[in-house]
Order: structure tokens, then sequence, then C-alpha cells
């Protein structure tokens, strides 16, 4: 049998593995400044497991700071998240395997519908009454159910709530240019979604609570912010309407692996697109894009190791970059912060998402399985 050398084994145990630690204080944070904002009930949307970060962690930390709801993709989701004993209402909107109305039920989870086969497939399952978000299509085009529909959806939400088979306890809908920061640009869905929940007032099913913005519309609107607030990247630091500076809520650390001198004229990692222009030394972390780092970023990305910004230096590879350091060489084990909310030297998942071109969303929600989880 093979076994793995006594000094190895010490060695590796000194090493810290790529952890990506949550700080549910920063969540806290984003939901009081949430709340300076608005008078609406917040629900904090923890979908893709709270954007990367823990869902029952968000979700923890949002609802003793003040949430009253939480929103999710799945019955699934919302089930686990009432395993952890989250007692506060929860909805979800999105389907991706259907509604099993017998789960949303018996884990007291309300669902949203959007169509008018939707609510009918619904209702032939049979199962105790349901809650249920009528969901209009307020103007992006992708779900919801279109306004020339919508008398219809209501009639057949009137004949499920005289049978007892649904209860109608929201009305929704969402705003497909909030991110512009820009009122006028957001007037077209705040009619449709007045004219929305005066329909399903005048039909007689009560006055449900409206919600139409999230976190950008939450951020710089209030029009927008009818009886609920979904705020889901807010929670996590992240403002796509770049007008409110929010509190990012984790930190991406990872261990230097290898570290070695190189003369000038070296090339680094495939294609040999990095070449040193002096004698300077290499470190390597073993973190890489099937762990979430983008493989394409600008010559501007780095990281950040004992207070110094450091370049990534040639191609990120699937599990490892490397960094040019310089005159100093950093010894095995060394702690190097990829990003993190502690400013100066550190890049934010922001800096990331420019040097990748892309948005903070996809930084924060693409940190893969083998990356450890930690709390703060």
């Amino acid at each position: 049998m093979n076994r793995v050398p006594a000094a190895l084994q010490r060695r590796a145990g000194t090493f810290r593995p790529p952890t990506l630690q949550m700080l549910p204080v920063a969540v806290a944070a984003n939901v009081v400044e949430i709340r300076a904002r608005t008078r609406s009930t917040i629900m904090a949307v923890v979908k893709a497991d709270g954007f990367g970060h823990g869902a029952v962690t968000v979700a923890r930390a949002a609802v003793a700071a003040g949430a009253g709801w939480l929103g999710t993709t799945s019955v699934a989701e919302a089930a686990a998240l009432r395993a952890a004993r989250l007692a506060v209402p929860i909805l979800t909107w999105l389907h991706p395997s259907g509604i099993d109305a017998e789960a949303a039920a018996a884990a007291g989870v309300d669902v949203a519908v959007g169509s008018v086969d939707e609510l009918a497939a619904l209702l032939a399952q049979a199962t105790p009454t349901v809650r249920i978000h009528l969901h209009m299509d307020t103007g992006m085009s992708r779900g919801g159910c279109p306004r020339g529909q919508w008398d219809e959806l209501i009639g057949l939400a009137q004949r499920g709530q005289r049978a007892r088979r649904v209860r109608v306890a929201g009305v929704m809908g969402h705003l497909p240019l909030a991110d512009r920061a820009d009122p006028a640009a957001n007037a077209p869905a705040v009619a449709a979604m007045r004219q929305a929940r005066q329909a399903v007032r005048a039909a007689g099913l009560g006055s449900p609570p409206a919600h139409l913005a999230a976190t950008s519309g939450t951020l710089t609107d209030p029009a927008t912010h009818f009886d609920m607030v979904r705020v889901g990247a807010g929670l996590v630091g992240i403002d796509p309407s770049g007008t409110v500076r929010m509190h990012d809520a984790s930190r991406l650390t990872a261990p230097i692996v290898h570290t070695t001198a190189v003369p000038a004229g070296t090339p680094v990692g495939y294609g040999g697109t990095y070449v040193t222009d002096r004698a300077t030394h290499l470190s390597v972390l073993p973190v890489g894009y099937a762990d979430g780092i983008p493989r394409e970023c600008s010559p501007q990305a780095g990281v950040a190791i004992r207070g110094r910004r450091l370049p990534v230096a040639g191609r990120v590879s699937m599990d490892q970059i490397v960094i040019d350091t310089g005159a100093e060489s950093f010894p095995a084990g060394t702690s190097a912060t990829v990003f993190g909310p502690d400013g100066g030297a550190t890049p934010t998942v922001h800096d990331w998402a420019r040097w990748a071109g892309t948005i903070p969303h996809t930084i924060v929600t693409g940190i893969g399985p083998r990356v450890k989880r930690s709390i703060a």
C-alpha cells in the first residue's frame, strides 16, 4: 500500500486550503442600508445558494437584521430553509422542475404562477390550499403572464380560491431597466404593476401585497417599492445600478503552494503570453477557472499578499494561477487574498468583474465546490 511520507503530511497540514469565507455581518449591514431606503417589507432573495455565499447563512443574517420574507427559485430550496428552522414567509417563483404543490403546502411555501397553463396544472393537483402570487410580465418577456391574458389568469384564480385550492397571497412583476437608476425607465413597469394589482382587487381577491423591485429599484426608485422589495445581489454587496456602495460579504483566500526564482525573459503559463521583463519570483496559487477564477481577465488582474497588490502572470489554468511577486520570495503556505472587503491592496469582486468584462454576480456565484466554505 502506498503511503504519503510523514514529512509531506506535516507540510500539507500547515496549508490552509482555498477558502471562501462568508461574512454575515456584511449581509446584516446591507439589510440596514436597504431598510434606510424603503418602508416596504424586505424579501431576502437567497437563490443560487445565496449568490454563492450559502443560502442558509445569508438568510439567517438577513432575517436577523430585519428581512421579513425569503425568496428562492424552487420549493426544494425553500424546504431546505425550513429545515434550517427559518420560519418567515418564503416565496419561490422559477420552478425549474415544475410546481410541486404538495411539497409547497407541506413546507408552508408560497409559489408564483405566471401563466394560465401553470395555474391550471397547479389546480389539477390534489393538494391542500396553496398560497400563490400572480406574476405579470411587466416588460421582461422572460416569464410572467402577458397582460392580454391577465384577466383569464385572474378568473382561474377566482375559481381556485372559491374551491379553496389556492389563495392569492401576492402580485408580482419585474423591472427590466432598473439598473439604469432612472425612474423614467421604470415607469411603464410601475404602471403595469398598478393595473395588475387593481385588477386583482376588483376581482374580489383581496388586497395581497404587490412586489416589483429588486436591488437596483430598491436603491434608486421609491415608486417601484409597492408593498415589498426583493433584494438578492444587494445582500452580498452588489448594487447593479452602481449608485450605492454596499458591503462585500465574502473573502476568497488561497495558499501559495510553489515559489520559484526566474530570470528575465521567462515565459509563464500556457502559450507563454506573459514573459518576465526582469529577474523575479513566481508563486503558484491552487485556484483556477474550475474554481471560479475567470479565465479571460485583463493584465490588471491581481491578488493581495501581505498588503501588496501583485499581478496574475499569464493565463489562468484550470487549477492554478501564477503570481509575479517581484524581488520578494514568499514561502509555501503564505496566504493570498483573491478578493475581499478589506480595501487597500485587496481586490474586490467588482475588480474581478471589471477585469473579466462581466458582472460581479458571475464572480460570486461561480466559486466552485473544491473551495472550502467557512463563516466568519
